[in-house]
């Protein structure tokens, strides 16, 4: 009797390399990325600098590296960090602003991981010696606690606006930036001028399974390249995983609009269901997260009950689920998921 694979909603990080793209691994052209010698590795830099309209780009083995390397070559201990409050760097980073840079956050709230540029000019610190010094702002874009919520270009051009008043860096924590792109049906370029500093995934919907990348001007991502090595980043022969980086960035941005797609499919039957609180019109990108009511028990219950029917999803909270989709998880797998949900929930 065939057996089905589970249909894995815990995270876009969880996609494997296709046939194609392990090829592409296999063939690549290495040499030693510490030396500064690896040609795949160059390649995927100089690809990504342009991507991004950079002067520059950096292979890091993570999305954490990519963004705590970009903080700690933009600041100086005691600086002051402005963030979302439900930012990735705070909650996911296992406290590295202050370990690694020896900064504090200034915690913004704001729907679904957003803020405007008042609030940013309103959490500045006043020029005196009692307080830390305001160093830094990080948007988070698409804002993975806020559901794949998108930011639009102007709320970031005004924030860069405010930005520029204090003299303040601003980093973009771009991991899933080419969702928003795909979606909005805008350039990476319409975010990134804004930014000092960009960090991209190539792990998530971009299907690759290694590594993020840090772009920026010459001279920061020099800064970079040190706290890459200091932190423990320096890789060899990186060349056999930026091969599928590279291969991502070439084949796999495009078809982010499938996941889009049976993200909206998924969130608007989970929104018919009894008992489960979602709005479909909120699911921009390739994330979701629904509430249940206690009636049906905890988000863990449910989650345990449904891994063992097959659809894997994560709980984040009492009553909170999360589900992502991506490459590995087609519209069918999306039908039997809808199903296999409903069954369980009606049980």
């Amino acid at each position: 009797m065939e057996t089905k694979l589970p249909i894995d909603l815990r995270s876009d990080t969880v996609t494997r390399p296709s046939p194609a793209m392990r090829k592409a691994m296999a063939d690549a052209e290495v040499g030693d990325d510490v030396l500064g010698d690896d040609p795949t590795v160059i390649r995927l830099q100089e690809k990504t600098a342009a991507l991004l309209g950079k002067e520059a780009a950096i292979y890091v083995p993570s999305g954490s590296m990519a963004n705590q390397t970009s903080i700690r070559a933009q600041t100086q201990p005691g600086d002051e960090i402005i963030a979302h409050q439900d930012s990735h760097i705070y909650h996911y980073e296992a406290g590295a602003p202050a370990a690694l840079s020896g900064c504090s956050l200034r915690l913004l709230p704001g729907d679904r991981g957003l803020f405007d540029a008042d609030a940013v000019r309103a959490a500045v610190r006043p020029p005196d010696s009692h307080f830390p010094r305001s160093a830094l702002v990080v948007v988070e874009n698409t804002h993975n606690r806020g559901g794949g919520s998108c930011w639009s270009v102007d709320a970031v051009a005004k924030i860069r606006g405010v930005a520029d008043e204090f003299g303040l860096k601003m980093h973009l924590d771009g991991a899933r930036l080419m969702n928003c792109c795909v979606a909005r049906g805008c350039k990476p370029t319409d975010y990134t001028r804004y930014a000092d500093t960009v960090s991209i995934c190539f792990s998530k919907g971009l299907g690759a399974p290694v590594g993020s990348a840090v772009a920026g001007g010459k001279e920061t991502v020099k800064r970079v390249h040190r706290f890459r090595k200091m932190f423990g980043g320096g890789m060899r022969q990186a060349g056999i995983i930026a091969a599928g980086a590279l291969y991502a960035l070439e084949h796999n941005i495009e078809r982010l609009a499938e996941d889009h797609a049976n993200a909206k499919r998924l969130a608007l039957a989970v929104a018919g269901m009894p008992n489960v609180s979602i709005d479909p019109g909120a699911v921009e990108t390739n994330i979701l997260y629904f509430d249940l009511s206690p009636a049906l028990g905890t988000a863990k219950a449910l989650c345990d009950t449904l891994h063992e029917r097959g659809v894997w999803m994560l709980p984040t909270g009492p009553q909170r689920v999360r589900a992502v989709t991506h490459l590995d998880v087609s519209a069918d797998a999306i039908e039997r998921a809808i199903t296999i949900i409903h069954d369980t929930l009606r049980r």
